[in-house]
């Protein structure tokens, strides 16, 4: 497997943290690939059939599946080894971003060479959906600083997200970004020129940098609510030599003047947020969208496209990952509500892209790719 880029922000493991690190993702890929299969095998040896026993029906919907596996030991077990695994992936990285804490603070305050802006609002309010809980169990969530010029939150999410995908999103975590540029905008809109172009929800803005190398000509800007994170996104960019004005803003009340942007994008960011914040994130990206303008978020798909047992399987991160929002996008129609936000019911579609951009082409010519990100996309 490839490993992670180490550009000049990502914290650096001694022999003993990496050690922890690759155990930490070799007994995720166990998990998934030998364990989890089981359970499909109890579900439906053992599980299905006494319900349908008990019942006479099939069960309906992934709520009774859920009630049925919690009733059978192993699936206990396999959970219960998930979500130690998720917390012990957090303190294998917390241990190393802690030791070179203020390393990385002295690096990232840096103006050496500076490209692009930051900016930090001092009197900026968390959402309380995101202080509720720490998304995905990293400790203190996305948004927590806990020093001054704080850079831990963003640090610890770039080496955890790695670790937690186990790489499958490329050296430096971009895969969203760099397949929707290179396997999608591209070559479907291949006279598309956007002057500017706005990523919401950015986090460290891995995502939001294959955008500068795709459209060279155009300013691009990135929000999130966590100030760790965009110091240290800022920061990251800027070792990586690309341009981004970074600024700490909601998503669903931003300060850009009215058709600011001609690509509105984000990355996994509506699993992240309530419904009713989702509505007004789309009436946002609709009042800052250029006429003809492209808005399109990438995501997982939604349940209406899997069958009722992998529905089940993915939520398991609202039941046990602390994903509280995850399952409730999922059963959004987001067609319809887009439309209801202002775009016309003929310019909103879904579409499943390729990803695995980041990978080498194989002889042939083709893409040696994984398999699809789901895209919504809208045009004004």
């Amino acid at each position: 497997m490839n490993e992670q880029f180490k550009h000049a922000m990502l914290p650096q493991a001694t022999h003993d943290e990496l050690a922890r690190q690759n155990f930490v993702r070799s007994l995720k890929m166990h998990i998934f690939r030998e364990l989890a299969p089981t359970n499909k095998l109890i579900y439906e040896q053992v599980a299905k059939p006494k319900f349908e026993q008990a019942n006479q029906r099939p069960p309906q919907n992934r709520y009774e599946i859920r009630r049925l596996m919690q009733q059978e030991p192993y699936y206990h077990w396999y959970s219960a080894l998930r979500r130690i695994n998720q917390e012990m992936l957090w303190d294998a990285v917390n241990t190393s971003v802690d030791r070179q804490l203020p390393e990385l603070i002295e690096r990232a305050q840096d103006k050496t060479g500076e490209l692009g802006t930051l900016t930090i609002d001092p009197n900026f309010k968390i959402p309380a959906y995101q202080t509720a809980v720490d998304i995905h169990c990293m400790p203190g969530g996305y948004h927590s600083e806990f020093t001054a010029d704080d850079v831990a939150a963003g640090a610890t999410y770039d080496r955890g997200v790695y670790i937690y995908g186990v790489g499958w999103l490329g050296p430096l975590n971009d895969d969203m970004g760099l397949s929707i540029v290179q396997n999608y905008l591209l070559p479907e809109y291949p006279d598309f020129r956007p002057r500017k172009i706005l990523d919401i929800g950015c986090s460290v803005g891995n995502s939001t940098l294959p955008y500068v190398d795709g459209y060279p000509d155009a300013e691009v800007h990135a929000i999130d609510i966590g100030p760790s994170m965009l110091r240290y996104a800022h920061a990251r960019a800027k070792a990586l030599g690309k341009r981004v004005h970074f600024s700490q803003q909601n998503a669903e009340n931003t300060n850009f003047p009215d058709a600011s942007f001609d690509l509105i994008v984000s990355h996994i960011l509506l699993h992240e947020i309530p419904t009713s914040a989702i509505r007004q994130v789309m009436r946002e990206c609709y009042r800052l969208l250029t006429p003809g303008g492209i808005m399109l978020h990438v995501e997982a798909p939604s349940y209406r496209h899997m069958d009722l047992y992998t529905q089940f399987v993915y939520d398991e991160e609202t039941a046990n990952n602390n994903e509280p929002f995850w399952s409730a996008m999922r059963d959004l129609d987001l067609v319809e509500l887009v439309t209801k936000a202002g775009f016309a019911a003929d310019h909103v579609f879904e579409k499943f892209v390729p990803n695995g951009a980041w990978k080498p082409k194989a002889p042939n010519g083709n893409s040696s790719n994984r398999g699809t990100w789901f895209v919504l996309t809208a045009t004004k």
